[in-house]
Formats: C-alpha cells, structure tokens, sequence
C-alpha cells in the first residue's frame, strides 16, 4: 500500500459514538431529479462535512448509493468532497473508488447480461422512441427511460415488463418519479450496499442512511438509522427514523443536524 494512501479502515471509522458511514441517494436527496438547479448552498455545506470528517474523524464520511450513470455519481462524490469512500452508481451496477480511481462493475455480471441489457435497449429504442421516449445516456448494464410525461412512462411500463418477460430478458421494471428503471434482477441497491460494507469491513450497525423513494429501502435495509427529506414519498417515510422538514439538499443539511446528535 502506497504510504499515503489511508487504509481502508481508516478511511472509514469516525469518532461518532454510534456511525462510521453514511449512504445517501442522489436524486431527490442531494439534488432534484427533475430539470431544476441543484442547491449549491447547501451542497457546499455538505461538501464541508466532508472535509472535516476527512480532517477530524469527529463524524461520518458521506458517500453515495444512486441509480444515476457512474460518471454522474463520480462527479457528485468529488463535488462533495469525497475523496476516501467509495460510491455506488447505476443501481449497484458500478462502484467507483475515489482512493485508487477503480471503476468496479458488479462481478457477477456476465457477457451474457450485457448482451440482453443491449437486446432490450434495442428493442425499447424502436418500441418508444418515435413516442418521445428516451434513453439515459451513460449506463452500462441497465437502461432509464424519460418522457416528459410521467404518467406516459407508467402506462408503458406494463408493456415492458411482459416483453422482458415473454423474450428471457433478466430484467426488472421500476418507476422513480421521472423514469423507469430497467435493471438486472440480480443488481440493486441492495448488492450495491453489500459490496460497499463488504469492502469497508462495516457493519450495518455502524451506517446511517438517506432517501427519498421505495428503492432506497435497499439503504434502510443495511443501516441502523434511516432518515428522509420532507419531499420523500410517503411510502419510504414510514420506514424512516427521522423525517427533515425540509427537502432536498437542505433537508440533507437537517438530517445532518439531527445525526451529529444521535446516540
């Protein structure tokens, strides 16, 4: 190991009497999933965090856990100043390490996989496409659809699935509050987070988390204490221990507030 590179062990336990990490989603937690401005206010805030969890290991580092393509969520983690943690992107298809700049696809996932996730693509392109339905560039073994108008992309997502379903594509069918994510069934969030705590030697225990909707129920899953901003869907709020007034980036901030005092 490079002498000033910290270990990985290092890089993660904080002095915080209960977490050694935090994992939060992006869209809808740290910035708006729709076309608005991000908060660069509070996201500096947040970037400070950061840097004094790096400087003084007085409270945890914040990393992320996103469906959003590894380029965005790469560039979210040095926004916020993470430099130690690493991050998961595209619905825990990716885990980029900022310590030695690796770009980690999941393992398990095969030539096969990737075949069928560019079949469906295909398929999904000549299917809505001419309907305005779009494609989110940048992903690598799943696909995110976009129409202007939500309630369009849910009628359409029953479609998807028994096409999916009726071709032997491995994948599933899911709704944020813009797009529908198509994923391999065996990748989420959740095998995202395991390979996060797997490679960092954390407990669940020892993890706090943020977010907004049902697929971050995955974070809930693998942390001790879960919070919300105000703008989260209902559905996800009953699972969390603190819900911030607030939405968003500066809801973030509150949730910050609220776990420095946690015990």
């Amino acid at each position: 190991m490079n002498p000033t590179t910290p270990s990985r062990s290092a890089t993660t336990r904080s002095s915080h009497p209960r977490f050694d990490l935090i994992v939060s989603d992006i869209d809808g937690c740290l910035q708006p999933e729709s076309n608005t401005a991000m908060d660069l206010a509070s996201l500096t805030q947040i970037a400070e965090w950061n840097r004094t969890a790096a400087q003084t290991a007085d409270r945890p580092m914040i990393t992320l856990c996103s469906g959003r393509p590894q380029p965005f969520v790469e560039a979210m983690c040095k926004l916020l100043a993470n430099l130690r943690v690493p991050c998961i992107a595209e619905n825990g298809v990716w885990m980029y390490d900022p310590r030695t700049n690796d770009y980690l696809m999941d393992p398990t996932i095969t030539r096969d996989h990737l075949a069928a996730v560019r079949e469906a693509a295909d398929w999904l392109h000549h299917e809505f496409a001419p309907r305005g339905v779009s494609q989110q560039p940048g992903k690598a073994a799943s696909i995110s659809l976009y129409h202007p108008d939500p309630e369009f992309l849910k009628s359409i997502g029953p479609r998807i699935e028994t096409a999916f379903n009726s071709r032997g594509w491995p994948l599933r069918v899911s709704m944020t509050w813009f797009y529908i994510n198509c994923d391999l069934k065996h990748i989420s969030k959740a095998t995202g987070m395991q390979r996060l705590l797997k490679i960092l030697g954390l407990a669940p225990a020892r993890v706090a988390g943020i977010g907004d909707t049902m697929s971050d129920l995955a974070i809930r899953e693998h942390c001790a204490w879960f919070a919300c901003p105000a703008n989260a869907a209902p559905q996800i709020k009953a699972h969390a221990d603190f819900v911030a007034p607030s939405p968003e980036a500066h809801g973030v901030i509150e949730i910050l507030d609220q776990l420095i005092t946690a015990k």
